[in-house]
């Protein structure tokens, strides 16, 4: 029997079909069993979790019960234990809060008191750069030294009107003099003292940041102290104000005044005393003041001594001739005694025994008294023993 191509064909074809037939339901099959699997693994799985949980859940209670028990008795024993801590650390907080709390108000009185100060010194600053243009006024320095030297002398213990005095004029017209203070020495003698005070140069000094231009103003400054040497030297206040030394005061109401001015001129010094000027500031006017005081208090003790001398000595004529009425006094006194002694020996003798009979006749209702008589010393001198004189 013969088979045609055609056949053929249509046989190799349905093969093929049915061999993809099978191959997908085996595919199909695979599936569906391994789909079957995994549901199957998923529900044991499932079922072991579940009874693990379970267990877990079980084991985990009773855990959790045993470290509930255990961590209330440790928290108790934790809490008896850190009790004191606890009070102790409170104690230290309050204490820390009030520290803070006056930390704070110290820091606040702090502020204040800085702020204070801020404001003292600006008011300073503003009051200084008054000063300083009120010193640049010729009539305010002069005033300034005149109170100094006031006060310098005040405090050298010396009193106005009688151990000196402020600007006495000597002489008439344009050639009277007028010092700002003479000074009044035992016997008479007379210091003259001139206040000057010459600041121009020297505030500008201070005020200029150029150190050339500062160095000019300084070397200003001590050529006017030479001129106001040269000045009070020319006026010839020693011989104006006889009896006086030979020289006169010219004083510098600053320390630092001079001290600038000899660091420009040191031989200042030398010059004013080579033209009868002693150049003097409140430091060394006080030690000369000093020295003027201290001869009035010597002065003032030799005529407190002559005093008392010739008191002692009045006293002592006054206490003679008291002692001498004394004596006088001593002696009528003994001449008394012996009389009135005579008068009771004879009354005694010839008036009393008469009187007394008359007692025992009751003649008197009352009895006639004892007389007694002043026993003199037991060595028959008489009361009063005249002393010697002493020699005067």
């Amino acid at each position: 029997m013969m088979i045609s191509l055609e056949n053929v064909g249509y046989l190799g074809a349905g093969f093929v079909l049915g061999v993809l037939v099978c191959a997908l339901l085996v595919r199909i099959s695979g599936a569906l069993a391994a789909t079957r699997v995994k549901e199957v693994s998923d529900q044991a799985l499932y079922q072991h979790a579940t009874r693990f949980m379970e267990m877990a859940d079980r084991y985990f209670k009773g855990y959790v019960r045993e470290a509930k028990k255990d961590f209330s008795i440790q928290g108790e024993a934790l809490r008896q234990t850190m009790g004191p801590v606890r009070q102790a650390l409170d104690q230290y907080e309050t204490r820390l809060q009030a520290m803070e709390a006056s930390r704070e108000r110290a820091n606040g009185a702090v502020f204040e008191q800085l702020a204070q100060m801020g404001r003292v010194q600006h008011q300073l600053h503003l009051e200084t750069g008054n000063l300083v243009k009120a010193l640049r006024l010729p009539h305010v320095r002069g005033r300034w030294g005149e109170i100094t030297l006031r006060k310098v002398a005040e405090l050298a213990g010396m009193a106005r009107y009688c151990d000196f005095q402020e600007q006495p004029v000597k002489g008439k017209g344009k050639g009277a003099l007028r010092p700002d203070m003479v000074v009044t020495l035992p016997s008479n003698r007379r210091i003259v003292v001139d206040a000057k005070v010459p600041l121009m140069a020297y505030l500008d000094a201070l005020e200029s940041d150029n150190d050339a231009e500062k160095q000019s103003r300084m070397a200003d400054h001590a050529r006017q102290v030479a001129a106001h040497i040269h000045q009070l030297a020319s006026k010839e206040y020693a011989a104006a104000f006889s009896p006086s030394p030979e020289f006169v005061v010219l004083f510098i109401p600053g320390e630092n005044f001079f001290s600038a001015a000899l660091s420009q001129q040191p031989s200042l010094i030398e010059q004013g005393v080579e033209k009868g000027v002693i150049l003097a500031t409140p430091t060394t006017l006080i030690a000369l003041l000093k020295s003027v005081a201290y001869a009035w208090q010597q002065k003032e003790g030799i005529e407190n001594a002559e005093k008392i001398r010739t008191s002692g000595m009045t006293l002592y004529r006054r206490l003679c001739a008291m002692a001498e009425s004394m004596n006088r006094l001593g002696k009528d006194i003994d001449t008394c005694v012996r009389s009135f002694n005579r008068t009771v020996n004879v009354m005694e003798k010839q008036v009393v025994p008469p009187a007394r009979d008359l007692e025992c006749l009751g003649v008197a209702s009352r009895k006639m008294p004892d007389i007694t008589s002043i026993d003199p010393p037991d060595t028959g001198e008489s009361l009063f023993k005249e002393r010697p004189d002493r020699e005067e």
